[in-house]
């Protein structure tokens, strides 16, 4: 293998939001009235918002939500989420990653993230990382999500290398299996 660039997936390898994505996804299922738990949560890890919202909307009991109700379900989470991740600061990412992504530049390998999220950036930003990587693919440029391999295709395209000469690192079963 002639690997010249990494993908990293962001939420579960990078950085661990899963409890903001909890306390989100917590606080609208306690508005709608639905129950929601860990196990629930777990469910929801690698795949898009959408998809998430029709896996919480499975324990609803109410009146069927239009695709626009969805849509702004959808959105009141992503308010939550980021008014949490106002909350995160650099040292919420630990001195190994660190280490390890300035090694691995180092090295001379290309570096990107490929994320589903739609927050990837603002993540970066709030925990100084965003110049460790030379590509961002993430929910605000692709159709599908994991596991579709999209993500990660573009990322690979924005490091100007092919597939091929690209290794994924992931967490998620979607993103594995995105990845492979």
């Amino acid at each position: 293998m002639n690997i010249k660039g990494l993908i990293f997936d962001l939420d579960g390898v990078i950085v661990h939001t899963d409890q903001y994505h909890y306390q989100a996804w917590k606080k609208l299922a306690d508005r709608l009235e639905i129950y929601f738990d860990e196990d629930i949560n777990n469910r929801l890890r690698g795949i898009s918002r959408m998809e998430s919202l029709d896996i919480l909307l499975e324990n609803y009991h109410g009146n069927t939500f239009s695709l626009q109700d969805k849509e702004k379900l959808a959105d009141e989470k992503n308010t939550y989420y980021r008014s949490l991740l106002e909350n995160m600061m650099p040292d919420h990412v630990s001195d190994e990653v660190r280490s390890t992504l300035a090694e691995l530049r180092n090295r001379g390998l290309k570096l990107a993230i490929g994320s589903s999220s739609k927050n990837a950036k603002l993540i970066l930003n709030k925990v100084e990382l965003l110049s460790y990587f030379d590509a961002i693919s993430d929910g605000t440029n692709i159709t599908y999500s994991k596991p579709n391999p999209e993500v990660f295709i573009k990322a690979a395209q924005y490091l100007s290398l092919s597939t091929e000469e690209c290794a994924v690192i992931e967490d998620a079963n979607a993103g594995i299996d995105a990845a492979k």
